[in-house]
């Protein structure tokens, strides 16, 4: 089936009975001859995994007995999903839901273009029309990412990075630099794998001929998300700044905390996330040393 390259489409699940049956009708409603569905369940304790097996036998499950994290829960359905002769991999989220032609219209857009690495149709928010990912920016500068939220018409709509939510990797890829970094617990891990496949040649493209749709269900623990944001954030620049970046992002780094610090006097909300993050991330940079 040379013209119906395998895909393999890896949902991560953790506590998400409230979007998995949804996510995953919509997966077996998709268009495509060849795919199969691997469900990644990080220790949920919902009864979302249960719920999954119950009305999606066709699926191949893995259950991890803690939760390791979006990088390292991925990339236990990466490694089943090459193992298993993929030609594509699909992350895709537990809380979206897809357009029935959107691996068909994913696959002809790669396969035009044999140095496009990752693919993401555009993504919609929850159930509005209004643009969530149309393509994304890295703002080295002040130490983000961008999400770009207007309609494109261009069919490959070139992205610095593509969002984890709806990634479709060529296998080739993870042969030439790995997997998703599992230093990333959650968020940035997407925005981390993109540059490192933009530096081996890659291109990173958006597609406006499918979408999918994002409820945007954080799997951060509770309270947790503004800390695993700026934590991660750090290693993400920590890891890929040029030399003269890494020089600005330590002045950077100073004002933030001096913020942060403001921040905490004024008992302003998540103040004690970011300085416990800022905190961690240090002594992460001491453990290196």
């Amino acid at each position: 089936m040379d013209q119906f390259p395998k895909v393999f489409v890896v949902i991560l699940n953790y506590n998400g009975r409230e979007f998995i049956r949804q996510c995953l009708a919509g997966v077996f409603g998709l268009n495509y001859p060849n795919f199969e569905v691997v469900v990644v369940d990080n220790n949920s304790e919902d009864g979302s995994l249960e719920e999954a097996k119950k009305f999606f036998s066709r699926a191949h499950f893995i259950k991890n007995e803690e939760n390791i994290g979006f990088s390292a829960g991925n990339n236990a359905g990466i490694r089943f999903a090459l193992e298993h002769m993929a030609d594509w991999v699909m992350l895709l989220n537990q809380d979206t839901v897809v357009e029935k032609n959107m691996l068909e219209k994913l696959i002809e857009t790669g396969q035009n273009d044999p140095h496009l690495g990752a693919i993401s149709p555009l993504v919609l928010r929850g159930d509005t029309s209004k643009v969530w990912f149309s393509g994304g920016k890295i703002d080295w500068w002040r130490m983000k990412t961008i999400h770009e939220r207007e309609s494109i018409k261009s069919i490959n709509y070139r992205s610095d990075f593509i969002c984890g939510c709806s990634m479709m990797v060529r296998k080739e890829v993870f042969a030439k630099i790995g997997l998703l970094d599992e230093d990333f617990f959650l968020y940035w891990e997407d925005a981390d794998f993109s540059v490192r496949a933009k530096k081996a040649g890659y291109k990173l493209a958006v597609t406006p001929e499918t979408h999918i749709r994002h409820f945007e269900k954080s799997s951060a623990p509770e309270g947790s998300k503004i800390y695993w944001l700026v934590i991660s954030g750090l290693i993400f620049f920590q890891k890929n700044a040029t030399p003269f970046m890494k020089l600005w992002g330590s002045l950077y780094y100073f004002l933030r905390r001096v913020k942060n610090w403001m921040d905490l006097g004024k008992g302003k909300k998540e103040a004690s996330q970011v300085r416990n993050a800022y905190n961690d991330f240090k002594k992460l940079c001491q453990e290196a040393k």
